[in-house]
């Protein structure tokens, strides 16, 4: 083994893959901080006549001299191979090496290249077909990438050839122990990593991908949202406070109509259409996935809106309603929560949750309606919601139960 710096170079011969019992076939093994890359150099030995700690042939044959005057040319190669990349300031790897040596000369991708070009692209349809967040969540994806190349393996970047199995897993236990992320946000992330390596392979830049025998799924979560009896808390609560009493108006709003924050934020006067049925309508889209969503307003949402028709910060700025910044809502929610002595974790996303099970589906209105009015691009997303009610009419069935049998008892042991 020769070294220079972090570049090893070994010549050896492979028994197992003799042409017949007496010779065998020379291989380059090439080695850069540890990461090794080997190749056939095209040339035969008798395996008695291989000397593996000088990684040349022995004796002084005419046979001999000429393979070791061809090995010395293969290591002179190498040599220039490394001293090539090392100019040109390019990724140096031993599959770099090789490369060059079998004379794939084309500069290869790296995955900080790959990903930079995709949310570039992303950036460019961002308030088209996409949403700001949803560009945001690439680029701390991308930071987090960058992050965990230096850190476990000394790295700035990858070529895509690099790409294995191995670095996947290795992003996985990564966000997981020394992040300390849960299995869902690791998934989310792995999620955003896996679209970039898909674009990769798709243009044929990568010719193997390194998540094909790779798994992480989502675990499902409890939903947090209200039963008809804590909305109806919320709903008659007096507020000596203006805020609350304006924050509370925005969330059961939303728990009549299941829009998200920052939808409910955009709304102005121009979503609210008469439907086919002359009654009043919200059609909008979702500002995380651009789906459509077409609500009925409900009477008690109709209610809300003119309250505040004649609000100055509606009357200002446009919007439907007064709506404060997200971290203040939530805030002011737990204030709420405190004060109508409900424990759960009240956040604004909860009033979505309460529409979808008890606004709509406990009261029996079918999913597919219920999954359009979300705004879901799929409908098993919305069957979440369904799997929650279910466990609520089984809780619900056993308490009848429970009280079945004590009624059954008590008229046993009066006859």
């Amino acid at each position: 083994m020769r070294d220079d710096g972090s570049l090893g170079i070994l010549f050896f011969i492979r028994k197992e893959r003799a042409s017949d019992e007496k010779k065998a076939a020379v291989y380059l093994r090439i080695t850069i901080n540890g990461k090794r890359a080997e190749l056939s150099i095209k040339r035969e030995v008798e395996i008695t006549k291989w000397n593996s700690k000088g990684g040349r042939a022995s004796g002084t044959s005419e046979a001999s001299r000429l393979l070791n005057e061809y090995i010395n040319l293969w290591e002179r190669k190498t040599y220039q191979a490394h001293k090539q990349i090392v100019d040109e300031g390019s990724i140096l790897s031993a599959e770099a090496i090789k490369n060059i040596l079998l004379g794939k000369t084309a500069k290869q991708k790296t995955l900080v290249e790959v990903f930079e070009y995709h949310n570039k692209m992303l950036s460019e349809k961002v308030g088209i077909d996409h949403a700001e967040a949803t560009f945001t969540r690439y680029e701390t994806t991308l930071r987090h990438v960058k992050e965990f190349m230096k850190k476990v393996y000394k790295q700035s970047d990858f070529l895509l050839s690099q790409l294995n199995y191995k670095f996947v897993t290795d992003f996985e236990h990564y966000f997981i122990t020394t992040c300390g992320c849960n299995q869902n946000t690791t998934y989310k992330y792995i999620k955003n990593l896996r679209r970039v390596i898909n674009i990769a392979v798709k243009n044929e830049w990568l010719d193997k991908d390194p998540f094909q025998s790779f798994s992480i799924k989502f675990k499902p979560v409890e939903r947090d949202f209200l039963t008809q009896d804590e909305l109806k808390t919320v709903e008659d609560k007096k507020f000596v406070v203006a805020r609350l009493d304006q924050v509370r108006d925005v969330f059961v709003f939303c728990c009549y109509t299941g829009l998200a924050y920052v939808d409910v934020a955009e709304l102005t006067s121009d979503n609210i259409k008469k439907g086919i049925d002359g009654e009043l309508w919200i059609n909008t889209h979702r500002h995380k996935t651009e789906t459509p969503s077409n609500i009925p307003l409900l009477p008690k949402a109709i209610e809300i809106l003119e309250k505040y028709k004649d609000h100055p910060a509606v009357v200002n700025k446009g919007q439907l309603l007064p709506v404060l910044s997200n971290q203040k809502l939530n805030s002011y929610l737990k204030e709420i929560a405190d004060l109508c002595s409900i424990t759960k974790n009240l956040t604004f996303h909860v009033a979505r949750h309460t529409f979808a099970t008890t606004v709509t589906l406990t009261n029996g209105v079918p999913i597919e309606s219920v999954s359009s009015m979300l705004g879901h691009t799929s409908i098993i997303t919305t069957q979440i919601y369904a799997k929650v009610i279910q466990k609520k009419v089984s809780q619900d069935m056993k308490l009848l139960k429970e009280k079945l049998t004590v009624q059954e008892n008590l008229k046993i042991n009066q006859a």
